[in-house]
């Protein structure tokens, strides 16, 4: 299981040139859009050419202007750029998907059926049907499908999953993972533009803050040890002021192996800002790791002084840290660099798929099609959970 999770390698292969990126969503007043272009960007490996960067006509070509696109490729609809862009000989290498969970589905599904590889914003669709036909089309089309679950592109996380992966913390006993914010303390109606479309109530919608933020935790936890999740009890509650859906859970889980553990979510925790956090603790020694200081690592052995890992090289980084390192220690790392780092694996294994190469094994951990099948499970178990009033939940399934 090690050597086909871990490479040794401390270096991501050159590009042969820089891919072509398109991007749906992500106009005047998203967040999340210019994150992934960011991220694209700073890898050194991404060009944005094209955009369908909103559904209403005008702001789309504003933004396609203000991102200072062609005036060729700045398209008010998502199907017109799938169609066009795949008969361009300059067509776009991989579209990221940046829309509201709802739309996800059908805008895959016009890029797929056109060949083009697709990097979509997490929770991957907002039910399983949808999810489990994009991984049969994915698999279908051999095309590279990832999801982004950001925070795996930390260098101090893939630290973490390497150290789990080989031992370092004994046979894994617990794992916890929490995530506290408190921007939906208020009311829905304070909420800016680009939040409001979260907290709709419908059949479209299930959750809140189980399908925003809770896909990260459960992904979190999964990744750095290896272990996918089998059953979950949850209890949804409103914690800020009153809304149509969950702000705050609470889940029991069991991984692989019976192994218990727990995530802890809120949206309405006043006075925390982005408070993702594991703590894996294992037959030797515990790890803990915190979002909001992502380039500490904290190691503690059982009845030994507490360790503390700082991202860069050497000193105890491991290769799976290593390749993803841009600075030497005491020059800051973040999330835009974390998004650069899954954006560079993508780049790596569509550009292997293009060129009929074989990318060399366990150098790439980006989260795929499949972690975000298993994390649409994950929301649909903890929403049938909370119905039946915290009863346990099977999360188990075959992909």
């Amino acid at each position: 299981m090690v050597d086909r999770l871990l490479s040794p390698l401390t270096s991501l292969p050159p590009p042969t040139r820089r891919l072509r990126l398109g991007v749906v969503g992500g106009g005047r007043g998203s967040f999340i859009g210019p994150v992934h272009a960011a991220g694209a960007r700073l890898s050194g490996r991404w060009e944005v050419v094209a955009g369908a960067l909103s559904s209403d006509p005008e702001v789309a070509r504003a933004s396609g202007r203000e991102w200072l696109l062609p005036e060729d490729r700045i398209y008010t609809s998502y199907r017109e750029m799938a169609e066009r862009e795949a008969q361009r000989p300059d067509g776009i290498d991989a579209v990221a998907i940046t829309t509201p969970n709802a739309s996800h589905y059908p805008i895959s599904v016009a890029f797929l059926a056109k060949g083009i590889d697709v990097i979509c914003d997490k929770p991957l669709t907002n039910n399983l049907d949808e999810a489990l036909d994009l991984l049969k089309r994915t698999r279908e089309a051999k095309l590279v499908f990832g999801v982004t679950y950001s925070y795996a592109g930390h260098a101090m996380v893939r630290q973490a999953r390497e150290m789990v992966l080989s031992g370092e913390v004994g046979e894994v006993r617990q794992i916890h993972v929490e995530y506290l914010q408190d921007w939906a303390l208020g009311r829905p109606d304070q909420f800016s533009k680009g939040a409001a479309w979260r907290i709709v109530k419908d059949s479209a919608t299930p959750s809140f803050t189980t399908g925003d933020i809770g896909t990260h935790a459960h992904h979190l936890g999964c990744f750095v040890t290896g272990l996918k999740l089998e059953k979950l009890r949850a209890d949804f509650h409103v914690c800020g002021d009153p809304k149509p859906l969950e702000d705050t859970v609470f889940l029991n889980t069991r991984h692989e192996g019976g192994i218990p553990g727990t995530i802890m979510i809120s949206q309405a925790a006043a006075g925390t800002h982005c408070g993702l956090r594991f703590r894996i603790f294992g037959s030797k020694a515990g790890l803990d790791w915190i979002q909001e200081t992502p380039e500490v690592l904290h190691f503690n052995k059982a009845n030994a002084p507490a360790q503390t890992l700082i991202r860069g090289t050497g000193a105890g980084i491991g290769p799976s840290a290593t390749r993803l390192v841009r600075m030497p220690r005491g020059h800051p790392e973040a999330l835009h660099d974390a998004w650069a780092n899954i954006y560079a694996e993508y780049a790596i294994a569509i550009e292997a798929r293009r060129l009929g190469r074989e990318v060399p094994a366990g150098l790439l951990s980006f989260p795929d099609i499949v972690d975000g099948v298993l994390g649409v499970k994950f929301v649909d178990a903890a929403v049938q959970s909370n119905r039946a009033g915290g009863t346990w939940v099977d999360c188990t399934l075959k992909v």
